[in-house]
């Protein structure tokens, strides 16, 4: 309750202070505003954190309605079923690595044929990932995906990804009303406070917390090891007290691979170390240096020959 109460609380403050820097004019605007938004972005970034924690059960373990009621009404602002999330989460989590086609983002298998069709491939590939993680493509594709996935049938939906297997018509349901409560939080705020206050409070934000998400989203993963054990294709990354504490600790991530019902509190003192094997995936010391990383690109491997 504290960290629910903490976090709205902060957020509504942030977006109060959006609105009232948006009124100034001038270099004030300049000076107050983006460092606002910025802010408010890491914020929803925050908030999301804490819909990963109802996304496995653990805002309110024994009350199951309460946990997943109070983690849709943090995803909101972000227009993220709780539902969905909690769908592909599990797939994550049960195949993270596993291969270099299956539960990764950062790896491109190039093409057979001439040269000039894997070179093709290199550069779509570099493209598209800087877009992804340095342009806001992670969240953007993100959302389109989800919106998709709820208009397909089910069976096309599992065979564009396995993380959709077992998807239920009352799954589907529950993720149509999650995002329609998204998209209609933002109609609220605009019909009743206009589109400047949409804007500094979620419009903004928004695109502020699309840019922080991508970077963020695979620094954990990235070019860490494929296939083993899946709950060891990760890092860890050290602590900084700032971010420990916005982030709700996810910096001890190879902790939660490792056993993923630890909430978020107790992930420090029960800290997870890889085994040997693994221990070349910590290879960078800070978030800023494993958001940096990323401009290394992904990685290209080559398609194996088909079996005859």
């Amino acid at each position: 309750m504290r960290l629910i109460a903490e976090t709205l609380l902060l957020y509504l403050a942030l977006c109060a202070a959006s609105a009232g820097a948006m009124q100034l004019e001038g270099w004030p605007r300049s000076l107050v505003w983006p460092p606002l938004l910025l802010g408010l972005g890491l914020w929803l970034d925050r908030m999301y954190a804490v819909g990963h924690e109802a996304v496995h059960r653990k805002l309110f373990p024994d009350r199951p309605v309460l946990n997943d009621l109070a983690g849709a009404l943090l995803l909101a602002p972000m227009c993220a079923p709780l539902t969905v999330f909690r769908k592909i989460h599990k797939f994550h989590h049960g195949q993270n690595r596993r291969a270099p086609r299956v539960a990764t983002l950062d790896v491109v298998v190039l093409p057979p044929g001439p040269p000039w069709r894997r070179d093709l491939a290199r550069g779509w590939g570099w493209l598209t990932w800087l877009l992804a993680v340095f342009a806001g493509g992670f969240f953007l594709h993100s959302l389109v995906s989800v919106v998709l996935f709820l208009l397909l049938p089910t069976a096309l939906a599992c065979r564009i990804s396995p993380a959709f297997k077992g998807w239920r018509p009352r799954d589907r349901a529950r993720a149509w009303l999650e995002l329609l409560a998204g998209f209609g939080l933002h109609a609220l705020v605009w019909r009743l406070g206009g589109h400047d206050l949409w804007l500094a409070t979620l419009g903004l934000p928004m695109l502020a917390f699309a840019w922080v998400w991508s970077m963020l989203l695979y620094i954990y993963h990235y070019r860490t090891t494929l296939g083993g054990d899946i709950r060891y294709n990760v890092r860890s990354l050290p602590p900084g007290r700032l971010l420990s504490w916005v982030l709700l600790n996810f910096n001890e991530h190879t902790t939660h691979h490792a056993d993923p019902r630890i909430p978020w509190y107790q992930l420090p003192e029960r800290r997870v170390e890889a085994p040997p094997a693994y221990a070349g995936n910590a290879n960078v010391d800070t978030i800023t240096a494993a958001i940096l990383q990323q401009l290394r690109g992904p990685m290209f491997v080559e398609r194996p020959p088909e079996s005859p």
